[in-house]
């Protein structure tokens, strides 16, 4: 039933344009044309009585715009009956077929590149799928049997002499809490994620109760590699612990976004990620995938946002709306503005945000070299400062300048 009424009113839609279509163009002559401009002009010159009549303007100011009216008066009127006439039928069979063929297409690149027959999706029904993915996500197990197989290590054969002896030693003394520490970390170094896995969690088992936040979320982060990414049950667990030891721990934070944004529930993911970009620091493992990911999360959540310190100063829209400038008196005054800039913060300094605009400013000119300096000056002022290192982190990746 919903099918068929959504294609009556496609159908009554496309016929009603199409109509109007043709009546614009049945009527679309000159002299319709010149009739419409006549009524304007004696409009105009009412006008001018009325605001002559109230002392709006002066009597010779008015004179002489009842001269040019009266003068554009008579040339609509000349024009009109010297107007050829509109042409028969015959003349609207081509913008017929024309429009005909634009809604046959419409219609056919619909039903190949289109949804028909697929239904709505209300507010309830998306949250309800995030809920079935949220609870279908593969196992552990699951997951590791069904990701890519990594790839070989390219390393010293000295290290993996050493590495090999290394775990020698925690098989045969398994509560070694150093040794065991070593091997998680050197395993996941190598790309042996599922063996980094089992390490932190034996490393789990020895610490039991005094396991900290980090030991936690190294384990989960294991079990995500281990698993191609995905953000297992196994390894959410592990970091809705890190979270209960320490409620702000960053890397705890990044991957329960990164969970939320598996499930399609881009809603909760910005609210964990957008505080943690604007916190830092700069050179954060998670600055660069939240760099990337934030905007497009933040669409999907259907939340205007832009990455701190983007979208500010001139860009190349703001250079092509600058009034009636040539192009080289355009880039020139641009130029001007962007050298101001630098050259006050240079001198006397900034906020961060004034920093940042001078980057993304410098960006649009095609200036690289200039960036990098800007950037590195920046980061020398607010080298104390986390949150303004991550601010300027972020408008120099959106440079192309910063990692």
């Amino acid at each position: 039933m919903q099918e068929w009424l959504f294609w009556a009113a496609a159908a009554a839609l496309t016929a009603g344009v199409a109509v109007i279509m043709l009546q614009g163009l049945r009527r679309g002559d000159a002299a319709a044309d010149n009739s419409a401009a006549l009524k304007v002009y004696r409009d105009q010159l009412a006008e001018v009585d009325r605001d002559l009549g109230r002392a709006v303007i002066a009597p010779a100011e008015a004179e002489r715009l009842k001269t040019e009216i009266s003068r554009r008066l008579l040339e609509a009127d000349r024009s009109l009956q010297n107007a050829p006439k509109a042409g028969g039928k015959g003349s609207m069979i081509p913008a017929a077929l024309l429009i005909a063929a634009a809604s046959a297409a419409a219609l056919y690149g619909y039903l190949r590149l289109g949804a028909p027959g697929y239904g709505d999706l209300p507010l309830h029904t998306r949250l309800a799928m995030a809920e079935r993915l949220y609870a279908n996500r593969p196992s552990q197990t699951e997951a590791e049997a069904t990701a890519p197989a990594p790839a070989a290590a390219q390393a010293d054969p000295a290290f993996l002499d050493l590495i090999a002896k290394l775990r020698d030693a925690v098989a045969q003394n398994p509560n070694d809490l150093q040794g065991l520490t070593l091997l998680a970390r050197n395993e996941a170094q190598l790309g042996n994620f599922i063996a980094a896995r089992k390490a932190y969690e034996q490393l789990l088992t020895v610490k039991g109760d005094s396991a900290t936040a980090d030991d936690h979320a190294a384990t989960a982060q294991s079990m995500i590699f281990a698993a191609a990414g995905k953000v297992t049950p196994e390894a959410e667990k592990h970091l809705i612990r890190a979270l209960d030891l320490e409620p702000t721990h960053p890397l705890a934070r990044y991957f329960v976004g990164l969970m939320f944004a598996e499930v399609d529930r881009p809603d909760r993911a910005f609210a964990l990620w957008e505080p943690l970009l604007r916190e830092g620091p700069a050179d954060a493992p998670w600055m660069a995938p939240l760099t990337e990911m934030l905007p497009d999360i933040a669409y999907s959540a259907g939340i205007k946002y832009e990455l701190p310190g983007a979208g500010k100063g001139p860009t190349a829209m703001d250079m092509a709306a600058a009034g009636d400038m040539t192009p080289t008196e355009r880039q020139d005054m641009i130029k001007g503005m962007v050298g101001q800039l630098e050259e006050r913060l240079g001198s006397e300094g900034g906020p961060v945000e004034d920093w940042a605009t001078l980057i993304n400013s410098l960006a649009v000119l095609g200036d690289p070299d200039r960036v990098k300096a800007a950037y590195a000056k920046a980061q020398a002022a607010f080298k104390d400062d986390s949150a303004a290192l991550a601010t300027l982190q972020a408008a120099a990746s959106a440079a192309g300048v910063a990692p």
